[in-house]
């Protein structure tokens, strides 16, 4: 999961060697933090936060097929 979303971020900005994805996994959920530089920020969000949106669903259903839980969060 932690490749999938860094394949799509690094896809998305500017300063691909600038994103940091850290997974923490809990009991049930898995929480994926990406960061990316700042200028980038607006990119991975999206208008109206879309992308976001986007890569959440994306992630969602591949923790689906694997049996799992997982929540994105963009850190700035």
């Amino acid at each position: 999961m932690k490749d999938l979303i860094s394949v799509i971020a690094k896809a998305l900005v500017d300063f691909p060697d600038q994103v940091e994805i850290k997974e923490v996994e809990g009991d049930k959920t898995t929480v994926l933090e990406l960061r990316v530089a700042k200028e980038d920020l607006g990119k991975v969000i999206g208008k109206q936060g879309k992308t976001a949106r986007a890569m959440r669903t994306i992630l969602n259903a591949n923790a689906t097929k694997l049996k799992k839980r997982a929540v994105l969060e963009i850190v700035e």
